[in-house]
Order: C-alpha cells, then structure tokens, then sequence
C-alpha cells in the first residue's frame, strides 16, 4: 500500500478552560471550595476577600493601592512523643505530661485541660503510681505496649515470651503474674484476652451484694453465647433459674463496657457546613444559601487599574491572572445560583418531610429535578453530593431527598425512606417478649396498602441496623 495524505472532518467536543473550571467547582464540597479559594488567593495577585478588614490602603494621585492579605492554614501541632519500653535497653516505663508556663498561668493550663492522655499514657501514669518494685512495672510495661485499641491482649504471652531476649530472663510466669496486675491496675476490663474475660474481670470488681451478680458472672463465663443468641429456654435450663433472675442478671450485664479502650480513644470531630438554609415563611418552605459558606470574593481594582496602565511583554501573564480571577468569581457564583436552584426544587417536592418528617418522604429521581431545570442528570447528581441542607429537622445532605418508590394499592407510589422510617416505628412498638418477623412487618405494611416484600423488608431492617427477630427478643 502507497503511503497517502487525505483530509477528513470530524467533530468532537471540547471543553473549554472556564466550562472545565465549573464542572470542577460545581462538584466541590463546602470545605474544599474553601480551600481552592485559599488556594487561588495566595497566587493570584487580582483575587482578594470582600470581608477582609486588615487590608491597608495608601492614597495617592487620586488612586488607591490595596495589600492583599492571603489567608493560610492554621498550623498542625506535632504528634506527641511516645516514651516506648524497648526491651533491648530494658528502660523504665514513663508518663509524661505538659506542664503550665509560670509566666503564663492562662495559656498553660488551657493546654493543660485540652489535652487527654493516650491509653498507653493513662495505663503507664498509674504504673509509676503503684507500689511495684522496678522490675514488675518493666514487665507489665511490656504487656501495655501489647494491648490494641481496645484495651484487649489478643497477643498470646506464649509468644510474647518467645520474642523476649533470653538476657531479660523473663518466664512465661512471670508475664502472667504481669497481666494479673495489670488487670487490676485501673479500669476493670483492661488486658482482657477475650469478651468473656473483660465482662467478668468488670462483674468481679462491683460489690458482691449488688443483684444479679453471681449469676451474671455466671453467664459471662460459660454462657454467654446463650445470651448472646437470646435462647433464655436453654438458658433458664442451664442456670435453673427463673425469667426473673435472668433479667436482672441481663441488665446487670448490657451495662458492661464491652471495650475498654474507647474511653481513651480520640475523634477528630467531623463538622459539616450547610450550603443551603430551610425555613418556613408564611406557610411556604424556602431555601436560601449559608452566607458562611460562600466566600466573599472580588478583583483588586488597583491592581486592574495597573494593569490597564501597563503595555509590555510581562503583562500578558498577568492579563491571564486577572481573567483566570473573573472567570473563578464568576463560576463561583453560578455553582451556589446552581445550589439554590436544585434545593428549592426539592423543597418543593419534599414539602411534606418537612411537614411530617421521614414518613412524608415522597419518590424523587434524579431525572425529574433535571426535566424541571433544564439541567442535565450529572449536573444535578454533582449539586446533590457532599451539598448539605440545614432544615428544622436536621442536616442532610441534598441526594438523601432522592430515593426509589414501591408501589401501593391505591396506584401510587411510597419512598423508600417512608418505608424505612415505617419500619423502624413498628420495631419501636412492638412487645419485646413476642417481636415482629419481617414476614408479619410485610403484612402490617400491605394492611396499610404499601405493597412490600418480606425480602425487602428484611433489606431495609439490616440496611438501619435492626437486629433480626431472635436477637429483639427478651424476657
């Protein structure tokens, strides 16, 4: 074949910088749109803050000069230390804490207080408070860097000992004379090798006269299992004891803390800021935008005006900084006008959630949002994620307005949500002694003319974390 030159027309489609800028902002959370304006303030010299208060002006020739502030992040503080036992040094297990500045009384003890001390942290501070000699505390220090995040040893001190230099001359006695210590250190439950070991370790140390209490111990140590599956027939035949006993015994037993651990565990708390407002005006249901969650941005005129003035070779770079900032500002502003648009759109459709609450949810898809809009199907699915709405009810995020809907006898439609939040009342209600099968939720829901499946019922009840009908079930 002869190599041969042809020319042919085709059509793609292409997007340009500024419609790629929107798509990109439109699908932005609150706190990264946040960021990206952070972002672009502290390169682009023509973008500054509305609300910026600290910005200094110089007047001259009839022309003000304006310093942009840009706005940084506040700084990280840096991991603490952690003092390890390191069996290879054989050092001395060792608590340390921050102490106030004398100079600066306030300031250190606010520090002070903030802080809350590791597992670790806490379980070493009383070992050096206790009595021990030096060479127990080192061992136990050993089983406290074994513990997980639960305060469990799931390590077997087998072969904790195999690990161990032969030099340290410790024996597999000696760690277990350890960990008997160490269980009795503080919280009752720590350094548990098993759920049953940690409830009974907590049984053990309440008062013995406390109700309930031998036979709970009872059932921690060799059935719990019974408990667990909620089979009180066996359990009343094992214990030859009444429903009685075994209530109590029960009660005694949910109030156990089955991970120690998590009473020294730190969350970051995770904070959500609404892009979109609800209220009630009048009997109508508006949305309006979170003024906290939009930043407040305009172009440095002075800069502009410079720019104007100037005709070089340089200003062609700074030309594109200053439309790069319009078309930001811009785009910003039609991402929250896109916000508002969709949410009002469902506050419409979703009048009687905020009238009655999940029950009035009503079946919404994407597509009918879109077809109301004008607006294409992704465009509304990128508005509804991580775009929160604050209502008198809560905050939730917009995609949970959207959901499937089964149908009903009298040909219409209910919401999935409706559906759940029908369930979850049935549970709530129903007598604990004779709980409702998915099968019976399934007939009282066709009573009420929703036609649901018991599949589906099944579906929802594991999809809210409902027990099935054997674990609901108590004496």
């Amino acid at each position: 074949m002869k190599a041969a030159l042809q020319l042919r027309q085709s059509q793609q489609l292409t997007l340009t910088p500024q419609l790629q800028q929107a798509i990109k902002l439109l699908q932005l959370s609150t706190l990264d749109i946040n960021q990206e304006a952070a972002r672009l303030l502290d390169e682009n010299p023509f973008l500054e803050r509305e609300d910026d208060s600290t910005n200094q002006t110089y007047s001259g020739n009839s022309s003000t000069e304006t310093v942009a502030i840009t706005s940084s992040t506040p700084e990280t503080p840096a991991p603490e230390s952690q003092t390890r036992s390191d069996s290879s040094d054989w050092t001395e297990p060792s608590f340390s804490s921050s102490a106030a500045s004398p100079d600066d009384e306030d300031d250190g003890y606010s520090e002070v207080a903030a802080e809350r001390p590791s597992l670790r942290e806490h379980l070493l501070w009383e070992l050096n408070m206790s009595q021990l000699d030096v060479r127990d505390k080192k061992i136990i220090g050993l089983l406290v860097d074994a513990l997980d995040d639960n305060a469990y040893l799931s390590q077997p001190l087998e072969e904790i000992v195999e690990f161990l230099p032969p030099e340290l001359d410790i024996t597999l006695d000696d760690l277990e004379t350890a960990l008997v210590q160490l269980q009795h250190l503080d919280a009752p439950g720590i350094g548990a090798r098993s759920l049953s070991e940690c409830l009974a370790l907590q049984i053990q140390a309440m008062p013995e006269d406390i109700p309930g209490h031998s036979l709970a111990l009872l059932i921690v140590t060799n059935h719990l299992d019974l408990l667990a599956a909620r089979d009180f027939n066996k359990l009343k035949k094992a214990l030859r004891c009444d429903d009685d006993a075994i209530r109590v015994a029960q009660d005694l037993i949910v109030h156990l803390q089955p991970k120690p651990g998590n009473a020294f565990e730190h969350r970051a708390a995770d904070y959500v800021v609404p892009d979109v407002l609800v209220e009630r005006h009048g009997g109508i249901w508006k949305a309006r935008l979170n003024p906290e969650a939009m930043p407040r941005l305009r172009i440095n005129q002075i800069y502009a005006n410079i720019l104007q003035r100037r005709d070089d070779q340089g200003s062609q770079q700074m030309a594109g900084q200053l439309q790069e900032a319009r078309w930001f500002i811009k785009n910003l502003q039609q991402r929250f006008e896109t916000i508002l648009r969709v949410s009002q759109a469902i506050v419409e459709r979703q009048r009687q959630f905020f009238e009655h609450g999940d029950i009035g949810m009503r079946p919404l898809v994407l597509r009918e949002i879109a077809d109301q809009l004008e607006l294409h199907e992704s465009t509304i699915s990128r508005v509804t994620t991580q775009k929160f709405m604050l209502t008198p009810r809560g905050i939730y995020e917009l995609k949970y307005f959207f959901g499937s809907g089964l149908a009903t006898e009298a040909g219409g439609a209910c919401s999935s949500t409706a559906i759940r939040a029908l369930i979850k009342q049935l549970v709530s209600e129903e007598d604990p002694k004779r709980p409702l099968t998915d099968s019976r939720m399934s007939e009282i829901l066709a009573q009420q003319g929703i036609l649901v499946a018991r599949r589906t019922v099944a579906k929802y009840r594991e999809g809210m974390n409902i027990l099935p009908v054997n674990l609901r079930k108590s004496l």
